[in-house]
């Protein structure tokens, strides 16, 4: 069982500064690592503080000289919104300066905002997302490649930095749409899912739905398939501390919500304003979805979901408005020392025992 921590670089009001949320998520990253966790992801948004992440490919690679060991992800990079020479470029350019420790994670996006302010039609995202995966194993396994594309269009080239892995870095798809999946899950691509702030329904019903999906494209989920799953965790015996971190996801999710819906709002054209939709979950909701109380109780509701759901990977947001920092350093050493070592003890002894 590998893990992760899952980086959004938030900014929840003006009294976090820009600087103060990088830097943060850099040393969040370099915890991470001393903690024994496996991967570090970075989210890529735009032109407002939902996320201060214009760049996750930039991100691994200053990263990179700040870790020694720890894989680092993009999760994700937003396909429509790139020119696929830079991109494949820059993929070979950060896995190279990261010594092979890129994760790259890939999607077609979802927030008309940012699809505007460059220049480019969601409408047409997920065709445009389709042509980049042709064309991205190419670039990166050939020593030339061309593609013809209706909106991609690349004459004979060759990226100059290759790739340090081979054949290429991992490839982690994300997407609600299950024929984006399906080929993912026919091409050996990895899945980033999540079941957001709900409980075991959602996660017993996310099973079902990855377990179909693999075998209507051929393939046995448990067998063929490296599917991660993101997840809100936190673990304390301090009742304020944990509702403090729910909190903060609960806005994340309601700012996440506004922008998709197109119904997002802002005084100044750049802070988002959080407005409370009817569904909304409380916070005594959210402590009964989520793997949250004391550590045993984290590690057995956790325990549950890897059983329900069986995924390779959980990804764990640390970085969620503006929760303390120190407090989330913390929390992050707390999984390290007590909980991911419980967690991977019990899941090789079930293993064995099955």
């Amino acid at each position: 069982m590998e893990f992760g921590v899952f980086i959004l670089a938030q900014q929840r009001g003006y009294h976090q500064t820009s600087a103060e949320v990088i830097h943060n998520s850099i040393e969040q990253t370099v915890v991470a690592e001393h903690a024994g966790f496996d991967t570090a992801w970075y989210a890529e948004h735009h032109f407002n503080n939902y996320s201060l992440s214009p760049s996750p490919l930039m991100t691994v690679a200053h990263a990179a000289g700040k870790t020694k060991r720890i894989r680092l992800g993009t999760a994700v990079c937003i396909l429509p919104l790139y020119h696929p020479a830079r991109f494949v470029a820059e993929v070979g350019f950060v896995d190279t300066v990261s010594n092979g420790r890129l994760e790259l994670g890939v999607g077609s996006g979802y927030q008309e905002f940012e699809f505007e302010r460059f220049g480019t039609n969601l409408a047409e995202a997920g065709a445009i997302y389709n042509e980049f995966l042709d064309l991205i194993p190419m670039a990166l396994t050939q020593k030339t490649f061309e593609y013809e594309g209706k909106y991609l269009k690349m004459p004979k080239s060759s990226i100059a930095i290759r790739c340090v892995q081979q054949p290429l870095p991992p490839i982690w798809v994300t997407s609600g749409n299950p024929l984006t999946l399906g080929r993912a899950v026919r091409e050996g691509h990895n899945l980033f899912v999540t079941a957001l702030l709900n409980g075991m329904d959602a996660i017993e019903s996310l099973r079902g739905r990855l377990e179909k999906i693999a075998s209507d494209n051929g393939k046995d989920l448990d067998r063929d398939v490296k599917f991660g799953f993101l997840r809100c965790g936190y673990a304390s015996d301090n009742k304020a501390e944990i509702d403090r971190y729910l909190d903060n996801a609960r806005w994340q999710r309601r700012i996440s919500e506004s922008l998709k819906q197109r119904r997002s709002q802002s005084e100044d054209g750049y802070l988002m304003k959080e407005v409370p939709m009817t569904v909304d979950p409380t916070l005594d909701d959210l402590r009964a979805n989520l793997p949250v109380g004391s550590v045993n109780q984290v590690i057995d509701k956790l325990l549950a979901e890897i059983s329900a759901l069986k995924p390779k990977h959980i990804a764990l947001q640390t970085q969620l408005g503006d929760f303390d920092q120190r407090t989330m350093l913390k929390q992050i050493e707390l999984w390290g020392e007590r909980i991911i070592p419980a967690i991977r003890k019990e899941v090789e002894r079930t293993a064995k025992a099955a």
